[in-house]
């Protein structure tokens, strides 16, 4: 890791903790609640816990709140786990927060029977009202000055399933005039009557998370708990909390900014949204930020690591480019991926002074790599070029085939247009070249070496689905957009067919590919031999909008 990354303010913190010999063994733990798919934010957390206990030879926990049996699915552990190691992040230790579940409700008894909780049985939207505003002090509950035995009996009698849901819970009793609204007596236990997905049907009451969250920290002798910035007024209560129960271990909270990406959401909130309305097909999509999402994409965990890594640690809201990350994946596909030659949108050439039968030309596999092999490619008097790599008459900049014009077929023959042939619509559907036979590789006057386009045999190619996937959303800022369906791109994903040489067909079919000069690409779906489906990892250089 950069060591001017390394020197972020929670670094300053631990090493003057290690100083003072605050703490003997540094822990740090990664907290989802598993009620969606990993995004690169989190992921962003989960690297900086996993590098700080690597760093000073500690603890690293998994520990899911699982705390609201409602959102809650074994299919999201399951998914956690997977991108977790996906990733390359070890993990010591795994726990639910669930395993708590006996201690914390005893920590709950504890604060009755100290005065500090009690409770409630008005309704959640009383509540709410009662709590005031920022400009209003709230109002005390009717039921805040119960008697302790009373509280008790009631707090009893919701684990054991007398009451039903939202009729009662219980609140920490603090200051409903206190400047921060969360310290207005906060609820710490609600009835749910779902299943859980570890205990199953052993409790109806279940803690919230600013009660559970500090009480396993404690449990679990956390050293450093990092949260980002959104949880900075829950620190007084995550301290007020450690304090009141008396748990011998007290851990200290400290605030990030947490990562955001131009043209991407990472709030698991909306990305549920776009799942649940069908606007992507499912959290692992590969226009979505999810961890999942990446892997299926084609995108690798080592650049991945490597963008976590150079990305500032601090406590200053900001705004990364999606370029940054990209970077990363490109420079690594560039060095690794197998190259071969498709077309997109194909126009026929035929080479009129070529002998009708299949030449086999031998190939690099990576141009700078020779120890990635060499490949032979068929080389026939008809084959397809991009349409774009083709124009009538001369324009600025254009490295094309022009008619009147020779141009290099790549790793093969010069060529030169002599006459296109266009139908009824006055499309060009053919052109008609001459190839010089003596130029395999070679160069011949007239021709400049910039001028260089793909091609594929028409004879002998592979009939295979691209995916072309362009970002989610239009506008690269859309952190504070309401309406986030308007800002939804319709050219996010473009399906193609694409004719590749057949080489494709003889290689490792999992592997990551450069389809030369259109882009990265990576297998989505491997059914049949000739019924290949490839993502879009990503473009060359620029996006390509449609």
């Amino acid at each position: 890791m950069n060591k001017k990354k390394t020197q972020n303010f929670i670094i300053n913190i631990i090493k003057k903790d290690l100083f003072k010999k605050k703490y003997k063994i540094i822990k740090t733990r990664f907290p989802p609640e598993p009620n969606g798919y990993l995004h690169i934010g989190h992921a962003k957390s989960l690297f900086l816990n996993s590098y700080i206990s690597k760093k000073y030879n500690g603890i690293f926990n998994l520990r899911f709140d699982d705390t609201n049996p409602i959102y809650e699915n074994i299919k999201y552990i399951k998914s956690i786990i997977k991108d977790i190691k996906w990733l390359g992040i070890n993990i010591n230790n795994i726990y639910y927060t669930s395993n708590y579940f006996n201690k914390i409700y005893k920590y709950a008894v504890k604060l009755i029977k100290q005065n500090l909780a009690y409770v409630d049985k008005l309704s959640k939207n009383k509540i709410k009202k009662k709590r005031g505003t920022l400009t209003y002090k709230g109002k005390n509950s009717p039921y805040r000055n119960q008697n302790i035995n009373t509280n008790l009996k009631l707090f009893k009698k919701m684990k054991k399933g007398y009451f039903s849901e939202q009729s009662l819970c219980l609140r920490a009793k603090i200051n409903m005039s206190s400047s921060n609204i969360i310290m207005r007596d906060p609820i710490l236990y609600r009835i749910k009557y779902n299943l859980h997905n570890q205990t199953i049907k052993k409790w109806c009451i279940y803690p919230t998370y600013d009660f559970s969250h500090c009480i396993s920290d404690a449990i679990e002798k956390i050293s450093h708990s990092l949260c980002t910035l959104e949880f900075i007024d829950n620190r007084i209560l995550y301290n007020w909390i450690i304090k009141n129960i008396k748990i011998k271990f007290r851990p200290c909270q400290y605030e990030f900014s947490k990562l955001n990406l131009t043209f991407s959401i990472l709030s698991k909130r909306k990305l549920k949204f776009l799942v649940n309305n069908k606007f992507v097909n499912g959290w692992d999509d590969p226009r979505m930020p999810t961890l999942s999402a990446y892997k299926r994409r084609g995108y690798d965990n080592n650049s991945i690591i490597s963008f976590l890594k150079n990305i500032n640690i601090n406590k200053q809201e900001n705004i990364i480019d999606i370029n940054m990350l990209e970077s990363y994946i490109r420079n690594n596909l560039n060095i690794n991926a197998l190259r071969i030659m498709g077309v997109l949108n194909p126009l026929k050439v035929i080479l009129i002074n070529m002998e009708k039968y299949t030449e086999m030309i031998l190939m690099l596999n990576h141009p700078i790599k020779k120890k990635m092999g060499f490949r032979l490619v068929p080389f026939y008097y008809k084959i397809y070029i991009e349409r774009s790599d083709f124009k009538e008459k001369k324009k600025k900049k254009y490295k094309g085939l022009i008619l009147g014009n020779k141009v290099r077929l790549r790793n093969s023959y010069i060529i030169k247009a002599k006459k296109i042939i266009k139908n009824i619509c006055g499309i060009i559907k053919t052109i008609f070249c001459y190839y010089y036979s003596n130029t395999l590789n070679k160069n011949q006057n007239g021709y400049k070496k910039n001028d260089v386009i793909h091609w594929v045999s028409k004879k002998h190619y592979l009939n295979i689905n691209v995916n072309l996937y362009n970002y989610l959303f239009k506008k690269p800022n859309i952190i504070k957009k309401k309406n986030l369906i308007k800002e939804i791109n319709p050219f996010s994903l473009i399906i193609k067919h694409c004719y590749v040489e057949p080489s494709l067909f003889y290689f490792n079919i999992k592997k990551k590919y450069q389809f030369e000069r259109i882009g990265y690409f990576y297998i989505d779906n491997y059914k049949y031999k000739y019924n290949l489906i490839f993502n879009r990892i990503i473009t060359l250089k620029k996006k390509i909008k449609k």
